[in-house]
This record gives structure tokens, C-alpha cells and sequence, in this order.
């Protein structure tokens, strides 16, 4: 582009000293073609916003249907874009979905199939070296990108997130926190600020937030565009709110069991803090063209008493409430206010869509597909067949347990040794009564597909490379 200019500057000047008019003119009307076409070019560019909650039900949002819960911030995004009404999460439970997210394939495919942890011999995957994330592929666009908070895919090199594409990292590498406020997984702090060990005080939920918005502060200095992961631990146990939000809800309903008290307080200061991010991106006039994306990694933990909105089951479980999660989608000029859709969509599917939504190509063999269309009110066919994995050691001796859904029909077992059930997930929302025995062909149909993809997971690896352990 530049030598093109520096070309028509020339011939300008040359026609200029030759006394043609005409020929000026004509050459700077198309250097001012060009240099518009490159400011639009980079302005068509959107800043991407991926904020990603963990353990949230898909019930927990007052604009999803609860009524105990106020979430003023997130119901403002569902008015101001697109509310999903039939997301699936990748997994029942947190790595496999974030692999998910960030690959753009099933998690079992890059070698996550389970949770990741510090724990050698409890720890059930580990991202394959071979993967492409999606920072690494904004990256050609020009964007910057940043994690903050949770990441758990990888506690060592070469998996931490500035090794895998990310420019910045302010967050917590392991699985989860024993507490808010000390940040310590097993008695081991896991904040980083890139490589460095750090020891932020504060809630987690306003430690992140901070993070945020001193990122989003950071890149008004920028004109490139930038992608924020932010993902929150919140309202992962242990369930764990500052005491003026616990006030809060107890007062506003002493009727509520102390459980789900702590639960909804924990949700409504996340969904404050989330308001404070988005305020410092009007503040920053960085609203105008971002795309912002608001999710959770699997349904919430009935122990918990969570909301999963009506659905059968929670988080570890393949039955709806463990999978089916609230998605929300925002774009100004783009997708249009207060539009709902009941699009089949699933985490994987966000990496194509940030791509084609950043203008760049998307890597050869994902397994998602881009939503943008959806989001932009055209007519898309989503229902294709879908795969779920977990697999989980303790009770479960280091097995996987699976679900397919082709069409209206949903396979699944909740357990490595139980029967797989099958369910007319539209005749039968609540995934009450088993029809297998009745429907053969598609029984058949689904486990078959399952074993194609299962042929698929059984190259690829999902332990770190090294000696095996307690041999």
C-alpha cells in the first residue's frame, strides 16, 4: 500500500509540472480512493470481547427467566444484541470447553478431554503442541491480544498463555481457587502477570476486573485492534461473595436458603463487575466497533442449588443443565438490538466467528463454524451432529463418558459404566423418559457417529510427553 502511494505522489506532482490538469486530477481522486479505502479497511476491524464466566447456569440471568437473581449489566447486553436461547457449552466442566473456545475443534481433538491439573495423576489432558489458538491467527489481522484471569489449559511451558499466542497475561493459571481472596489452589498461588508470579489483593472477581480495565486503558493508546479474554472464576466454587453483596441479597430476600443466598450474591457482583469493564470501554469510545461476546464453560453445580433454567441436571452431567448455557452476543451497527436466536451454537463455533469477523482466514480442519451470519440476521443451518466428552479419574478410574445429538435426538451417559440413554430432546425437554428401545435406527445412527470420532481422539495424545507416571 505505502509504495503504491509514494507512486501517485510522484505521477501527481509529474502531471502537475506538466500543466495536466485532468490527468491530476484523476490520479488525486485515486490517491484519496486509496487512502480512504485503508482507513475504512482498518476500521471495519472490530476490538473483540470474549468474557466467559465459569459454572454459571443457564437459568442464573434474569433476562434467561430467574427470578431471584438481578443482573441489570448482562440483561442491558441481551437488549442491546443478540440472546441465544439454545448455546451448548463444549464440556461439563471447565478445560475442555476453554480448549474448545480457543482451537475452534473438540476438545478431545487437541488433547483436552478432561480437566487439567497440577495434580499429575489426577490431571486429564494437556494441549496438544500442534494446535492453533486464536490469538495466534488474529494476530495476521494486526490484533493484540490478552488474557485476563482464568486460563487452565496448561500450568508449564510451553503451555502458558504467552507461549500459545497471547501478548498479555494477567491472570490465574490452575483449575480453580480455594479462596477468593488468597488465590492459592493446594497452598500455591497460580496469579500471574505473564511468566512473573504476583500476589494481588482483593476479591478475585474485582482483582480481574481491575486487570480489565487497566488493559482496556492501555490499548486506547493503540490504534490496532485487540481481543480481551476475560475469564472469570466466578461463580466457580467455593462460593464465596463479599459480604456487602451477601448483605445485599439477604436483606432484598431473607426468605432464600443460605446456599442459594451466597450463590446469587456471588453472580450479582460478577455481573457488576462486568458492568464496570463495559463502562470503561464507552468511556474509552472503544464501544463504538467492538464485538463483545458473553458465555459460560458448562452449567451450574446443583450442590450449589444453581439455576439451570429448567433443565435436567448440572455441571458433570451430560443432560441439559450440564451443557446448555446462556449466550449473549453484542455488536453496534451489526446485529441488531434485543434479537433472540434458537440457533444451535457451541463454544468451538466462537473461534470462526471472531475470525470472520476480524477478516481473517480461520485455521484448516476446526470442527466450529462461524455464527457471524446468524448474529447478522441471516438464515443459518446449524444442526449438524454434535459431540460431547468427559473424561475423570476418581470414581470414574480415568474414563470417558460421551454424548451425541443428531437432530432432535440426544444420546448420553453420565457415568463411563451406565447404559447410554437416548432422548427427544424437543418432544422430551426434560430428558425424562428414555426412548432407545423405540428407536433403534437412530440409536444406532448416533453411536456409530461416536465411533468415528473416537477413531479420530485415539492419535492424538493428551498427557504431557515423558515417562509414565508410577510405573
Amino acid at each position: 500500500m505505502h509504495s503504491q502511494l509514494y507512486r501517485l505522489i510522484f505521477y501527481i506532482n509529474l502531471s502537475r509540472g506538466a500543466g495536466n490538469f485532468f490527468l491530476f486530477g484523476s490520479l488525486y481522486g485515486l490517491l484519496i480512493l486509496l487512502c480512504s479505502t485503508k482507513a475504512l479497511a482498518q476500521e471495519a476491524k472490530p476490538n473483540i470481547i470474549m468474557i466467559l464466566a465459569d459454572d454459571l447456569g443457564y437459568g442464573e440471568l434474569s433476562s434467561y427467566g430467574s427470578k431471584d437473581c438481578r443482573t441489570p449489566t448482562l440483561d442491558s447486553l441481551t437488549k442491546a444484541g443478540m440472546k441465544f436461547t439454545n448455546f451448548y457449552a463444549n464440556s461439563t466442566v471447565c478445560s475442555p470447553t476453554r480448549a474448545a473456545l480457543l482451537t475452534g475443534c473438540y476438545p478431545d481433538l487437541v488433547g483436552v478431554p478432561g480437566v487439567i491439573r497440577s495434580n499429575k495423576n489426577n490431571s486429564w489432558g494437556y494441549l496438544s503442541e500442534k494446535a492453533v489458538l486464536l490469538p495466534q491467527v488474529l494476530k495476521k489481522a494486526g490484533y493484540h491480544s490478552a488474557i485476563i484471569g482464568k486460563w487452565h489449559l496448561g500450568l508449564e511451558s510451553p503451555n502458558t498463555p504467552t507461549e500459545r499466542g497471547f501478548d498479555f497475561f494477567h491472570g490465574f493459571l490452575e483449575d480453580m481457587m480455594d479462596d477468593y481472596y488468597t488465590h492459592v489452589r493446594e497452598g500455591k498461588t497460580w496469579m500471574r502477570l505473564n511468566k512473573q508470579e504476583v500476589f494481588p489483593k482483593g476479591h478475585a472477581t474485582n482483582v480481574f476486573t481491575e486487570w480489565a480495565t487497566n488493559y482496556l486503558n492501555e490499548r486506547k493508546k493503540s490504534s490496532s485492534p485487540f481481543f480481551l479474554y476475560l475469564a472469570y472464576n466466578a461463580p466457580h466454587f467455593p462460593v464465596q461473595p463479599p459480604e456487602e453483596w451477601l448483605q445485599k441479597v439477604k436483606q432484598r430476600n431473607p426468605t432464600l436458603s443460605e446456599k442459594r443466598t451466597r450463590l446469587v450474591a456471588l453472580i450479582e457482583h460478577l455481573d457488576n463487575s462486568i458492568g464496570k469493564v463495559l463502562s470503561t470501554l464507552r468511556k474509552n469510545g472503544q464501544d463504538k466497533n467492538t464485538l463483545i461476546v458473553f458465555s459460560s464453560d458448562n452449567g451450574g453445580l446443583l450442590q450449589d442449588e444453581a439455576n439451570n433454567g429448567g433443565w435436567r441436571g448440572g455441571k458433570q452431567q451430560m443432560f441439559e443443565g450440564g451443557i446448555r448455557v446462556p449466550a449473549i452476543a453484542v455488536w453496534p451497527k451489526k446485529i441488531r438490538p434485543g434479537s433472540t436466536s434458537d440457533a444451535r451454537g457451541i463454544s468451538m463455533d466462537l473461534f470462526a466467528t471472531f475470525c470472520q469477523a476480524a477478516g481473517v482466514k480461520s485455521t484448516a480442519n476446526i470442527d466450529g463454524v462461524s455464527l457471524l451470519p446468524t448474529l447478522q440476521g441471516q438464515k443459518q443451518d446449524l444442526n449438524r451432529p454434535l459431540i460431547w466428552v468427559r473424561r475423570e479419574g476418581n470414581n470414574y478410574e480415568g474414563q470417558d463418558y460421551y454424548a451425541v445429538l443428531i437432530n432432535d435426538w440426544k444420546m448420553l451417559q453420565n457415568t463411563p459404566f451406565e447404559p447410554f440413554e437416548l432422548y427427544n430432546i424437543v418432544k422430551d425437554p426434560g430428558e425424562l423418559k428414555n426412548v432407545k428401545n423405540e428407536n433403534k435406527e437412530i440409536y444406532n445412527r448416533s453411536t456409530s457417529l461416536l465411533r468415528e470420532h473416537l477413531l479420530k481422539v485415539g492419535s492424538v495424545p493428551w498427557q504431557r510427553p515423558g515417562p509414565v507416571l508410577n510405573r
